[in-house]
């Protein structure tokens, strides 16, 4: 007989060319047993502010995903993906809209999961880091700014091809992430599930006392928060921990 008794399944759809969130996801895991997470990818290859680019990110293509995720019996579907922060919160609420009302599973994007961490931890002013271009990057401060957070300054590392995203290293976070610090603000933001943010998340906060917030970890935590399973170890973000 099957067991009656199993872990949380964390459901999540992915960029195709993202290469960074799936072992990340497993490495802020680490040994845990008592959750599993399982991927689904849709195409996703560039990010700009144009339309061919916008089209990746069409709910159609999220509930399909979503569908053959649900047959793996999931306790929640997360997109694991930054776009909302500058298509806008109201894009990733039909998202989740789309994910739900098919499967009926509890669902969340990576935007989504950052608002409910802002509103939960009380943060309104950040400090945003991400690999995106210029005007991207103002996008999403707008947007950021239509939902009471205000961006005390921004780096962007200029890059639109997102495979490249997962080769930005430590070495050329560290400089940025410690400028952005030196602000003040009440949480510094890595806005992208293909940059390995979480890897200098507790050697920032240890230098700066500045609370990190990585797109990956926030994503995982959300996630967890909604299938009703224990959050993260406090090395991923003193904050979500």
């Amino acid at each position: 007989m099957p067991a009656t008794i199993r872990p949380r399944r964390i459901g999540m759809i992915v960029p195709s060319s993202n290469t960074c969130l799936e072992p990340q996801t497993y490495r802020i895991l680490g040994s845990r047993t008592d959750v599993t997470v399982h991927f689904t990818r849709i195409p996703v290859t560039r990010i700009a502010l144009d339309d061919s680019s916008d089209r990746q990110f069409d709910p159609a293509v999220m509930r399909e995903a979503a569908q053959l995720l649900a047959t793996a019996d999931v306790d929640v579907i997360a997109w694991n993906g930054t776009s909302g922060s500058w298509l806008g919160s109201a894009h990733d609420h039909e998202l989740a809209a789309e994910i739900t009302g098919p499967t009926g599973i509890p669902a969340t994007t990576s935007t989504l999961a950052y608002l409910e961490a802002f509103r939960t931890f009380g943060t309104e002013r950040i400090g945003l880091f991400t690999p995106y271009t210029e005007d991207v990057n103002q996008q999403i401060i707008a947007s950021y700014e239509r939902e009471g957070i205000k961006t005390v300054d921004h780096r962007a590392l200029g890059l639109s091809d997102n495979e490249s995203f997962a080769r930005v290293t430590d070495d050329e976070m560290r400089p940025g992430s410690l400028e952005l610090a030196a602000a003040a603000p009440d949480a510094l933001v890595y806005l992208c599930t293909n940059l390995y943010g979480a890897n200098i998340t507790a050697e920032i906060e240890d230098a700066t006392g500045v609370p990190v917030l990585d797109s990956v970890a926030v994503t995982l935590w959300h996630a967890l928060k909604l299938a009703g399973a224990p959050l993260l170890e406090r090395r991923w973000g003193r904050l979500l921990g």
